[in-house]
Parts: structure tokens; sequence; C-alpha cells
């Protein structure tokens, strides 16, 4: 077993990072939290152009044609700059779902458009699921065609998609179905939250769809395989917040002096950045571990999503709660970044199983 990073691995990350600090700079953070979509047009060009949306498409359909590792270190990258926009909602939600449970002829359709970063995509599921099968949308059978219609709130992204991934209840199961997002009866709202640099949406539906928009793979079990990932690749996010918080916090100490020395010379300062570098890296254990385990379908891969998910979430949200006291005044200001860093920790925490449901999981994993 060897769950590390290959050498081009690792110059892939080099180049996401280059890549992100010249195109995602906190100036450009903040611009999106006021911005109608949080969809920076220039930045999403540079992240298509070097393939990264495509990461996980196939190269036959114009992607990379690379593993969830690969993607494991664009979104720990993503996380230390808090990419805003669609990124993960394309490649982790709607793209992988279409890869997934698309026939030859739909993935020839959807994804190369897709990988090139012509119509980001989405997942139609409430961020605050983890059951694949829970979905209040519902397709009737109307001759050769379908009547879609529903309705689900927190939905990553849906504002700026163009295409969307639909799981709806059909015949006694869950179908997935591949919506445009401007089709007639398709509704869409962003709502207001907490980390307002990746919005979610109330996405509305009263649709009639024609039969070649159902994917042809089994809708519950992509659906489990997706959330999988899903969370996976949100704890990947954590540890990419929580090292930058950690980092800007020892920078911070370094060079703000109090009574003629630095406040890192204090031994309370010392402490509490020692406590927040031990949690980031027990943290990145974890979630490397569970990064690989997804990668390669291993039989405890959800026992150890569960594990990485609820612990990397509690470490994020506490370590960027830390930073800002140890920025003192400046760290409770808006005009500060570090606020920005918690707010996206908080996110990560809500979304696809918060701490508490994924211990719950890891304990019925303990049952005989």
């Amino acid at each position: 077993m060897d769950f590390g990073f290959t050498a081009e691995q690792e110059m892939l990350r080099a180049s996401v990072r280059k890549l992100l600090d010249a195109e995602c700079p906190p100036t450009l953070v903040r611009a999106m939290l006021a911005d109608p979509t949080a969809h920076a047009g220039p930045l999403w060009r540079a992240l298509a152009e070097l393939g990264l949306v495509g990461i996980l498409v196939p190269s036959a359909h114009g992607g990379q044609g690379g593993d969830f590792r690969d993607l494991v270190v664009v979104l720990e990258e993503a996380g230390r700059s808090l990419l805003p926009g669609p990124f993960f909602a394309t490649t982790v939600l709607g793209g992988l779902a279409i890869a997934l449970a698309g026939s030859a002829a739909q993935r020839d359709l959807l994804l190369p458009s897709l990988a090139a970063g012509d119509r980001p995509a989405t997942l139609a599921i409430d961020v605050d699921t983890t059951d694949p099968s829970h979905t209040p949308y519902v397709a009737e059978r109307a001759g050769a065609s379908y009547r879609l219609a529903g309705e689900v709130a927190f939905v990553m992204d849906a504002h700026v998609a163009a295409i969307l991934v639909v799981p709806a209840r059909v015949d006694g199961g869950v179908a997935l179905f591949a919506v445009a997002a401007d089709h007639a009866g398709v509704s869409v709202t962003p709502q207001r939250t907490v980390d307002m640099t990746r919005r979610l949406c109330t996405v509305r539906l009263d649709a009639t769809l024609t039969a070649d928009a159902v994917l042809a793979g089994d809708g519950a079990r992509i659906v489990r395989r997706v959330l999988r990932h899903a969370a996976a690749g949100l704890a990947v996010e954590a540890i990419g917040v929580a090292q930058r918080a950690l980092d800007l916090s020892v920078a911070y100490a370094k060079e703000r002096t109090q009574f003629g020395r630095p406040i890192g010379s204090f031994q309370a300062v010392k402490h509490k950045c020692v406590d927040m570098m031990v949690g980031v890296e027990t943290a990145r254990s974890l979630v490397y571990y569970a990064a690989w385990a997804v990668g390669e379908d291993a039989p405890d891969a959800d026992t150890a999503v569960a594990m990485a998910k609820a612990y990397a979430s509690d470490v994020a949200t506490t370590v960027t709660s830390e930073a800002i006291q140890v920025h003192g005044g400046i760290g409770f200001t808006w005009e500060h970044d570090i606020h920005l860093y918690h707010r996206r920790a908080l996110a990560i925490a809500a979304a696809f199983g918060g701490p508490v449901e994924h211990r719950d999981t890891v304990a019925r994993s303990l049952v005989p």
C-alpha cells in the first residue's frame, strides 16, 4: 500500500500552486464575495487550459484521464487558495456522475465540452445529504418522455452550471437525468450562505425530458460513489484551508511584536501554533489514506472517508478559529483575510455529512 504522491503529482501540485498564486490572490477571492456569480471567467479559463477541469475525464473524451489522487493534489491547493466558482461541482459532482453513469454516446456528447470548461456541471442534490436514495425529485413516464418535477435546496453552484445531473425517483428506484440548465421548466435561485465564494442554490424543476436524457447507470449506486468522492474531496480541501491558516498564523506570530519581542516567542502562542500543526498533520494522514481508499475502491473506503471527513472538518474549523485568535484584534475585522478561511472551513464541515454524522458511520462499522 502506497498512498503517497508520485513525482508527477508533486509537479502537478507545484504547477497548480503557481497558477493559483498568480490567478487567485485574496483580492480576487474578496471580489467574488460581492460578485453575482462568484465565478471568475479568466480564472476558470486558466484552470481549463491547464487541463484541471477535465482531470478526471477520460482522455478519449477530451480530458486528462487522471485518477482521484491527481485531483486530490489540485483540491488541496484549491483549499489553500479558497478557489471560488464551480470547480468542485464540475469535477467531483456533475462531471464524475456523467463519467460513471453515462452511456458511450452520452459521454461523447457531454464530457468534451465539460473538460474544455465550456459547460460547467453539478449534481442537483442537497449538500446536507449523505443518502443516495433521498431525492425530492420525481420522474413520471409520459409516453416516450419523462415529466420531471421537484425542488432541492443547497445545490452547489447550480446558478453557473450548464448541465444539471438530477437524481429522481422513477419506477421504484433512482435514475439520473442530464438536464440543460436553460431547459424550459428549470429554475435556479442562488442563496446567501456562510461562504459566498462557493454558492448554494435552490433548483426547481417542472420539465418534460426525452428518454435520451436518462443516464445509463444505476442512479442510486452512482450517487453513492459520487457522495463518497465528494466527502473525501472536501476533507482534502479542509487540509488545504487549515494548512494555509496555520502558515499565516506562524508568519504573523513572527512579525507581530509586543513588549519588545515577537508574540511567537511567548509560550502561550507557541503552544497554540503547535497544537494547530499537530491537528493538521494528523488529519492529513487520515485524509490521504481516505483518498487512496476511494481511488482504489478499497473495502474500507466508506469508513476511511467518514473518519477523514469528520476529523478534517473539526481540525479545519478549530485551526481557522485559533488562527483568528493568533491574529488578535485584526483577526476579528472584515478587512483581514483570515475570516475567509474560517467561513470555508464551516461550509466544508456542513457539506455531505457533518462530523457527528460521519462518526456515527464509523461507530456502526465497529458493530459486528
